[in-house]
């Protein structure tokens, strides 16, 4: 280890850049919830749990917004499927 060092050129913040349109946050989420998604990932064979948690909140808001009357055809032929 060197004796001393120059941190003249340094900068204070984050050392990963945060891509446009994206904002960092600090988030409690249950143990539980955190372990799934992690799971799914590995299970995949890979990836970012982030990215499935982003997936899984940006398909509860499109959802969010669908009619009832949306909402209930699809429930119904998602079930219809399934039993036929």
């Amino acid at each position: 280890m060197r004796q001393e060092y120059d941190f003249s050129k340094g900068k204070r913040g984050a050392v990963v850049h945060v891509p446009q349109g994206k904002t960092r946050v600090t988030i409690r989420l249950d143990n539980d919830i955190l372990d799934w998604f992690r799971n799914e990932v590995d299970k995949a064979g890979g990836g970012n749990y982030q990215t499935l948690i982003n997936l899984a909140l940006r398909e509860f808001v499109s959802r969010s917004r669908e009619p009832l009357e949306s909402t209930l055809r699809r429930v119904l032929r998602e079930e219809l499927k399934r039993a036929g």
